[in-house]
């Protein structure tokens, strides 16, 4: 049993040692760069309009099925959220104190 602790303890050191070189991505490391670069243009892009376009039609048709507005107003909510936060969150993240 005490053996099984120390080889977890040897794996967590050597884990954590070999992400810490990336521990910096989100102020000055470019290791996630493209990846960020991906998906800031697959929301802001045509992706994220055909996306947006689909929640609106798809709540609006349930919302005629069911008779209810709120389905139409979610997809509405999403094509909001889907516009706006990716600016929100740059900001956060590229904030300076």
């Amino acid at each position: 049993m005490r053996l099984e602790k120390r080889i977890y303890v040897y794996l967590l050191l050597l884990v954590s040692l070999c992400v810490a070189g990336d521990a910096v991505a989100g102020t000055t490391g470019t290791s996630f760069n493209a990846l960020y670069d991906f998906f800031r243009d697959l929301v802001l892009g045509f992706g994220g309009k055909a996306i947006s376009v689909a929640a609106v039609a798809l709540g609006g048709i349930i919302s005629i099925a069911r008779v209810n507005p709120i389905p139409i107003l979610a997809g509405v909510g999403f094509a909001i959220f889907m516009q706006f936060t990716p600016g929100i969150i740059e900001v956060i993240m590229t904030a300076t104190i």
